[in-house]
């Protein structure tokens, strides 16, 4: 049986393979041939075991992520199988595969949600994640102005983005709250917050909202007046959502319409509209789901198997 740790899965796929992946992935769970299980949670004595799936046919792979935290810190696993007969092809480190399929997910978001036009992002957060963002659309969407935002390592990270954009032209300067998104086109929350980090009424119009820090039913980024002015808010997987999205669920009744909710998926296909006017504030609040690793495990397994082939096919060739 195979076993992947977290470095060898950085040697093996990066942002570039996984925003192509992923946008296939929503879009074949869309056209029904993919299925998700949702997150289920259990705890005990302070101590959380969380775990979610999926099954993709088209990639051959099941399989679900299972993961621990403890005081804050997460420790994540992927068990992987074949669709083909059942076998286990292999167990996954998931920590670089977690970090990875959400900023490559915001990527696929940004691209069909965000104005067409839009130049400007706000990063809220130093973390992992905000990181994982800042580069990623730095990297791959057209926005070229980053206002950092956190508590520590923000002139850190604007230098990294900075640097690493140098060529495109890419500048990421530090900021406050207020300033940041203050005629931002993109705003990207990346956080552990518990509150509202800003006032949803200074959201330009126009702008894409994309919150991504809390998969919890109890903290939120965003506050109620952003929510109302939303023309459209779109999720991953609207039944997760519903148990998840903090943003939504503590949402004051009549702030916004479930069943006015649209998935990323649906809107890839076309069979739900995004962004329908350059006017219209658009929230894309994500959780993540299962979809999401099993893509990505899936890919890493395949390249990790064609690349043990081509050594053994060279070693053989060696010994004739």
């Amino acid at each position: 049986m195979i076993h992947l740790t977290d470095a060898q899965i950085d040697e093996l796929i990066n942002i570039d393979d996984a925003i192509p992946a992923l946008e296939r992935g929503f879009r074949g769970l869309a056209n029904g041939h993919a299925a998700v299980q949702q997150r289920v949670r259990t705890e005990a004595d302070g101590v959380k075991l969380s775990t979610l799936g999926a099954v993709v046919p088209e990639l051959g792979v099941a399989g679900a992520k299972v993961y621990s935290t403890i005081a804050g810190r997460f420790n994540f696993s992927i068990v992987l199988f074949s669709t083909v007969d059942g076998s286990l092809l292999a167990t996954l480190e998931a920590n670089a595969i977690t970090r990875l399929r959400t900023a490559a997910t915001t990527v696929v978001a940004v691209r069909a949600l965000a104005r067409q036009q839009a130049t400007t992002a706000a990063i809220f957060g130093t973390g992992v994640q905000g990181r994982a963002h800042a580069l990623a659309l730095a990297a791959h969407t057209q926005l070229r102005s980053f206002r950092i935002v956190g508590l520590e390592g923000t002139e850190e990270l604007a230098a990294e983005v900075s640097a690493a954009g140098a060529s495109r032209g890419v500048e990421a300067v530090v900021s406050d709250a207020a300033d940041a998104v203050r005629g931002a086109d993109v705003i990207v929350t990346a956080t552990r917050a518990t509150g509202a980090l800003f006032d949803g009424t200074t959201v330009a119009q126009g702008a894409l909202v994309a919150a991504i820090g809390s998969s919890l039913p109890h903290t939120r980024e965003l506050d109620d007046a952003l929510i109302a002015r939303a023309s459209r808010i779109v999720v991953e997987l609207r039944d997760q959502a519903r148990q998840e999205a903090g943003d939504l669920v503590l949402a004051k009744p009549g702030t916004f319409s479930w069943e006015d909710t649209v998935e990323l998926g649906n809107v890839l296909v076309g069979s739900e509209k995004g962004r329908v006017r350059d006017d219209d504030v658009i929230v894309y609040k994500a959780v993540g789901i299962g979809l999401q690793d099993i893509v990505l495990a899936g890919i890493a397994w395949e390249k990790h198997v064609s690349r043990n082939m081509i050594r053994l096919r060279g070693e053989l060739q060696g010994l004739q």
